[in-house]
């Protein structure tokens, strides 16, 4: 079952300081990246719900 995309609650969704914004850090396609640039992205595969302990291990 795929949930509906919402980046800022997703584990992928991270902020790249040398950027200056965030980011998916999941190798989209071009069809996929459209949608993540246009907010399209209502059933997004790689979707995986983050909570603050799982990402604070990810970053460590």
């Amino acid at each position: 079952m795929r949930k509906a995309a919402n980046c800022e609650y997703c584990m992928n969704y991270i902020y790249e300081e040398e950027y200056g914004y965030y980011i998916c850090e999941m190798d989209l396609d071009e069809d996929e990246m459209v949608k993540f640039m246009t907010n399209t992205f209502r059933e997004c595969p790689y979707f995986r719900y983050g909570d603050e302990y799982q990402i604070v291990k990810k970053q460590g």
